[in-house]
């Protein structure tokens, strides 16, 4: 019987993020994928202007009461972009139903990259997403979401490791179990991932211990791969505990679909992932 992930995220009708992606990488990797979508926008809002943009948090309370009847269980709970602060409270709710000691609660706290917020939100967004960090099994922030989340300076240039230990204890302290922190630059030309856990930060006396997992960085922005990098993440993590070896998995699959998107293509289209699913490599 194939695992199943509720994914909550938005619905961008241009440019490949958020459910466009998640849904078709969870099913190439064999997930059942269910969804509980939180805004629809005519694109996603990195480098579009003029966008359409539905705050779908009314339909979301209607959708899971009908859900109530149906003895749902979920083997993931897979979070994204949330459209405002009010909705992280219908999350938490949703979560606190949902939870067991065996299902993963997977939080990629979208709202900023670059040192900047995305132009829906404001800081009083920040600190209600701030609120879902002690509910999340794995936490997913990139660099700028985790300055922001912890009240750290943001570093735009090569992070040394007591940047990161700092950024990665302090998320641990407000409560997550696990954090994959992206978008991490150790070594000049390089990005990736650092890897830690509450158990191992507890064993060790409130001292930090993490993973790096490093590829080639490309120059320049890629809209989406975040959606694309915790798809796959949490895709991998059905099958197997093992959070760091799930993480080099999906940094390996977003650096093949940067690759794999022409160098002229425009970018606020999304990479062309579809190209990997296509090759089986994976």
């Amino acid at each position: 019987m194939s695992k199943n992930v509720l994914a909550v995220h938005d619905i961008s009708c241009i440019g490949r993020c958020s459910l466009t992606v998640a849904l078709p990488i969870l099913s190439y990797f064999g997930v059942e994928t269910r969804l509980l979508p939180t805004a629809l926008l005519s694109t996603h809002t990195g480098g579009f202007t003029n966008f359409s943009y539905l705050d779908l948090t009314s339909e979301m309370e209607k959708i899971m009461s009908a859900w109530q009847p149906l003895d749902l269980q979920f083997d993931a709970i897979y979070s994204g972009f949330m459209a405002t602060g009010e909705q992280i409270g219908v999350l938490k709710k949703m979560i606190q139903t949902y939870k067991t000691e065996e299902n993963k609660i997977v939080i990629d706290p979208v709202m900023a990259d670059n040192g900047q917020l995305y132009q829906v939100f404001d800081d009083a967004f920040v600190e209600r997403m701030a609120e879902l960090v002690p509910f999340a099994d794995v936490l997913t922030p990139n660099v700028t979401e985790a300055c922001l989340l912890t009240k750290t300076p943001y570093q735009d240039d090569q992070h040394d490791s007591e940047f990161i230990a700092t950024l990665l204890s302090k998320l641990l302290d407000q409560g997550a179990k696990a954090v994959v922190l992206t978008g991490i630059k150790t070594q000049k030309g390089k990005i990736g991932v650092a890897v830690s856990s509450d158990s191992e930060y507890r064993q060790k006396q409130n001292k930090v211990d993490f993973q790096t997992y490093l590829a080639e960085e490309f120059p320049g922005t890629f809209h989406g791969t975040g959606d694309i990098f915790g798809s796959v993440l949490t895709a991998q993590l059905l099958k197997s505990d093992n959070l760091f070896e799930s993480a080099k998995v999906a940094v390996d699959f977003v650096w093949e679909t940067i690759k794999a998107t022409p160098i002229d293509a425009d970018r606020r289209f999304g990479v062309d992932f579809e190209q990997v699913l296509d090759s089986k490599q994976f």
